[in-house]
């Protein structure tokens, strides 16, 4: 490959996201399918006060999803997604202790999500309501959803995939799913955070 051809891939794979980025993301621009989520570009971060003064922060490694959208019909979308409770990351050595004590990670392996109704308000946000399970109990959940953006990935050059990007928070309480370890010190409401693409 020559140099000149070199410096134009590197401009063109540098200049594809500034464009993307100056066009508001609309919802319009997202096409139906099915849609699988890349791993490697999504996070699941938790909040919890912590002995009542500030807020703690922790994440999930292992996260997988998909779900199925038609723009015709965005009510009729449903999404499957699932966690590993043992992928519990507090930051520290002893966040597999924590997922055991917290979430009875060996006794529960999987968290699960199953969407039941999409509700849109047409500027790109909406809710999601679905059925959470964690450690054996199942709940009603609503996520609030903000769709970001939809596009191609810019590698390989010239366009890779098809993606699009949400973000999705909602607030449990941990006693709701019998989860109380340590409920002096560490508060019952947890806010999640999802960024997913």
């Amino acid at each position: 490959m020559t140099q000149r051809r070199s410096v134009a891939l590197i401009a063109l794979a540098l200049t594809i996201p500034l464009v993307a980025a100056a066009a508001p993301p609309n919802a319009s621009d997202f096409p139906g399918g099915h849609y699988v989520l890349d791993p490697r570009h999504a996070s699941l971060i938790a909040r919890v006060k912590h002995m009542g003064v500030s807020l703690y922060t922790l994440r999930f490694d292992t996260l997988a999803a998909s779900f199925d959208y038609d723009p015709a019909h965005p009510e009729t979308t449903r999404l499957q997604a699932s966690v590993d409770p043992t992928s519990l990351d507090v930051n520290a050595d002893y966040s597999k202790q924590f997922a055991e004590e917290f979430l009875a990670a060996s006794k529960f392996p999987k968290a699960t999500f199953t969407a039941t109704q999409l509700q849109t308000a047409g500027d790109g946000t909406g809710t999601m309501t679905g059925d959470l399970s964690l450690m054996g109990v199942t709940k009603p959940v609503t996520f609030n959803v903000t769709f970001v953006g939809a596009g191609h990935e810019v590698m390989p050059i010239p366009l890779g995939r098809r993606a699009a990007g949400f973000e999705a928070t909602t607030t449990i309480k941990r006693s709701d799913f019998g989860s109380t370890y340590l409920n002096n010190l560490v508060g019952d409401e947890v806010t999640l955070q999802i960024e997913a693409e």
